[in-house]
């Protein structure tokens, strides 16, 4: 019998459906706050089913020698290092869509809180006093609300406020715009929507590309009175030059219920005025707590006892029986998938996929799913197999699969051809006979390349000297070269090139390649 130990506060339902399922269960919802005693105790479970308080690290991960599944009951997954998880094959699930009625609702409340400065005027009242000239609001009607980020959770606070009467503005360079359109909301650069928005409020993931994305220049340039909001990560906002905002006047209030070191027992935004801090209870309810507690111990216990996988967020959904063929495939999708989004910068529109030979003939839902969802990782955070398609279609992006008989060079491959509002790209790949993928053709030039963890990629003049200069200025940066592929449309025309390299590349590096004048363009991958 497999066993699972709870080491955060979970619903009662997650223990009794891991029972009903025929899972052993401990339920130690202390234990996650111990990271020794976590350590020490977690050789001896199959699975682990956590909140946010429990952080699992590669030090207690090395004593794992029996896990094979975490669950998060919950969406965010900073608390896991999945790339540690992974490399003990560890699969690692979330449930990402359990809580996005309740943390929206809790953004709605929080900017009803601060509008009104309710919990001040409720503490000056219970002091005793009554300063009811103290406590002026401002209404939420009429107003204008901007939303940095509109996915899922975003797009449930748009329709509230909406039926609230305000206006909503939103700032996300992956919505496009028929999407807005159907929401009923006006897709903004996040400068107008500093400028014009009377309450901000945050709705995106932390990753590389959004975190501090509220700069102190940023918030020197929202809109004087304006409101802050932020019900969804810290770190997405220099909370000093917020609390400096508040000072001098040019924030009227702020409310955060996320921090940029948590717990917080210190931070810069207390004891100042009209500041509303709640302690992380975005996903607080019964209704959410149940939610996402049923989710994860439903998919931990299928997993455990059937093998079945779902919402996992470094392991593809597949059936038992399936996975021998289509892993190979599905390696290759999140290949394709990965370099597109990293190569990606504007809103995507259109995905058009292309199963050409006898991969046409395989299961193509997870082969799609998981191109899907390497495809928008670098673009909006945490996404799985499952949640992809859903986020996909929320964003407004078409897909589209096509099985073809065998053409060319290749008797199967892959093509994905990813258009958005400035231009189409495409990108083919294959399994070669050692069952490993490679790359064949981007942009619709021939090439071959097999996908390393760390590569450059770059578009350039077809003159002579660039493969010298390239190869000169990374010399001097003391960056390896493993492997150098070069394709080209014709003689002097455009061309790319792909190298793997040993060590991943900082922007300053980047930017040096960036200035070597036969290139157009220069993209760090990692995969």
């Amino acid at each position: 019998m497999p066993k699972v130990l709870i080491s955060d506060k979970l619903s009662d339902a997650a223990v009794a459906i891991f029972r009903d399922r025929g899972v052993a269960v401990d339920f130690q919802p202390d234990l996650g706050k111990d990271p020794d005693a976590l350590a020490a105790a977690i050789g001896a479970y199959d699975g682990l089913a956590i909140r946010s308080a429990t952080k699992v690290t590669p030090a207690i991960l090395a004593k794992a020698d029996r896990l094979a599944v975490i669950g998060r009951a919950g969406i965010g997954v900073d608390n896991v290092d999945i790339a540690a998880a992974s490399a003990r094959g560890i699969v690692v699930m979330n449930t990402p869509f359990g809580n996005s009625i309740t943390t929206a609702e809790h953004a709605i409340a929080m900017m009803f809180a601060v509008a009104r400065q309710i919990p001040a005027a409720d503490a000056s009242t219970q002091a005793g006093k009554w300063e009811k000239s103290r406590f002026m609001g401002v209404e939420i009607t009429g107003k204008t609300l901007g939303l940095v980020g509109a996915g899922n959770i975003g797009g449930v606070v748009a329709s509230r406020a909406q039926g609230l009467k305000m206006s909503v503005i939103a700032h996300d360079p992956f919505l496009s715009a028929e999407r807005a359109k159907e929401m009923g909301i006006e897709k903004v650069s996040l400068e107008d929507l500093l400028a014009r928005a009377d309450f901000i409020s945050l709705h995106l993931p932390k990753t590389e590309k959004t975190a501090n994305i509220l700069s102190a220049e940023r918030i020197a340039a929202i809109k004087p009175g304006a409101r802050l909001i932020n019900c969804a990560r810290g770190g997405l906002v220099d909370e000093a030059a917020v609390a400096e905002a508040l000072v001098s006047g040019r924030l009227a209030g702020a409310a955060f219920d996320v921090f940029d070191a948590e717990p917080a027992t210190e931070n810069p935004l207390f004891g100042l005025p009209n500041v509303v801090c709640t302690p992380h209870l975005g996903a607080s309810t019964r209704e959410a707590q149940e939610n996402v507690a049923l989710q994860v111990a439903e998919q931990m216990s299928e997993y455990l006892m059937r093998g079945a996988i779902s919402n996992a967020l470094n392991a593809p959904s597949v059936t038992a029986e399936e996975a021998p063929i289509l892993k190979p495939w599905i390696d290759l999708a999140e290949k394709l998938g990965g370099f597109a989004g990293q190569v990606t910068d504007s809103p995507i529109t259109a995905l058009e996929i292309d199963y050409v030979g006898s991969v046409g003939a395989l299961n193509l839902t997870p082969l799609t799913a998981a191109l899907t969802a390497a495809l928008l990782r670098p673009l909006v955070g945490a996404v799985n197999m499952v949640s992809a398609p859903l986020i996909a279609r929320e964003r407004g992006i078409r897909i589209a699969e096509t099985r073809k008989d065998a053409q060319g060079a290749f008797g199967s491959y892959m093509r994905l051809t990813v258009t958005t509002e400035a231009q189409s790209r495409s990108v083919a790949g294959t399994i070669y006979s050692d069952g490993r993928p490679r790359f064949i053709q981007i942009k619709g030039i021939n090439l071959e390349a097999e996908p390393m963890g760390h590569m450059l990629y770059t578009t350039n003049s077809d003159v002579p000297g660039y493969i010298g200069a390239l190869g000169t200025v990374l010399g001097a940066l003391g960056i390896n070269i493993a492997t150098f592929s070069l394709g080209r449309a014709g003689k002097g025309d455009e061309a790319i090139a792909l190298l793997g390299i040993d060590e991943p590349m900082t922007a300053e590096t980047l930017a040096r390649i960036g200035d070597l004048p036969q290139v157009h363009q220069a993209k760090a991958l990692s995969f």
